[in-house]
């Protein structure tokens, strides 16, 4: 499903016009996006939580140069489904 289809199918299920749903999803986006980049978790009760995961500095390999790389510690953004949201999608007809 694209953005496009979930704004399709929000709009269909409020009876809001897509352009408002487009504007509340972009802001949603922008906010958990803000929030990440601060260092800050957003936490969706029923649905999951979105977090940054600390990487820590390691070595990695450029095989084709044959050379070692230090990679520095970095964070990465993540997504840890509620309980309730992974049960959900267990439970389902696939």
């Amino acid at each position: 499903m694209t953005k496009a289809e979930v704004i399709v199918a929000i709009a269909d299920k409020t009876g809001v016009d897509k352009a408002s749903v487009s504007t509340t999803l972009e802001a949603f986006f922008d906010t958990v996006k803000e929030s990440l980049t601060q260092g800050d978790a957003v936490y969706v009760r029923g649905f999951g939580s979105f977090v940054n995961k600390h990487r820590a500095a390691k070595k990695a390999r450029n095989i084709s140069a044959k050379t070692t790389v230090m990679v520095p510690a970095h964070s990465v953004p993540g997504f840890k489904p509620a309980k309730e949201f992974t049960d959900q999608v267990k439970s389902s007809v696939k």
